[in-house]
């Protein structure tokens, strides 16, 4: 019997996905008790947009005494139709809890020194200094200046990742600079 690649991964996909629900199964009690004992509490809900990229996801969010309880995807939007990404799904980590913000989020620049295991937390101004010296340092050494006679002015040695929280004004500049430093792997990151 001759059997191609393509069969041998369905087969082998068949039977790893048959050998995973018999050996694990599908008892979902646990995660439905800690559902049920854990249940968020709102007062209010509001249809909102998620903040994280340009797609315009609806979420619906519950808030109590001012404070976000919980987000979920809305099933009336067109967009998403009730589901949400990762992104979308934890941002109501970003909310604060009781006045206190979540443990978990990094509000400083931290620096982590070569072959070092420990983050240090350091000022925004040494943050953007540092970043401002390798950038320079980088660009004194690597850019191309000239090709083939003619003058380019070309950075190929450094990328930059823009964000989707940005407006088209401040996306403009940023662009600029990118290019005005010779940069020339620029990349969106809400590219869909």
């Amino acid at each position: 019997m001759k059997i191609t690649r393509r069969d041998f991964l369905k087969f082998s996909s068949a039977a790893g996905v048959g050998l995973l629900l018999g050996t694990f199964g599908f008892d979902l009690r646990p995660i439905r008790a800690y559902a049920e004992a854990n249940r968020p509490e709102w007062i209010s809900e509001a249809c909102s947009i998620c903040p994280y990229c340009g797609c315009g996801c609806g979420v619906i969010v519950g808030s109590k005494d001012g404070t976000i309880t919980y987000v979920q995807g809305d099933p009336d939007n067109p967009i998403n139709r009730g589901a949400l990404c990762s992104k979308g799904q934890a941002s109501i980590q970003l909310s604060t809890v009781d006045g206190k913000v979540n443990p978990q989020r990094v509000l400083r620049p931290r620096y982590r020194a070569p072959y070092s295991n420990e983050w240090v937390e350091i000022s925004w101004d040494q943050a953007i200094s540092e970043i401002a010296q390798k950038i320079k340092a980088q660009r004194d050494s690597d850019l191309i200046e000239t090709e083939n006679g003619v003058t380019v002015n070309r950075l190929e040695t450094v990328a930059a990742l823009g964000t989707a929280k940005d407006t088209n004004e401040e996306c403009y500049l940023y662009i600029k600079l990118m290019r005005a430093l010779g940069i020339v792997y620029v990349e969106h990151c809400a590219r869909v």
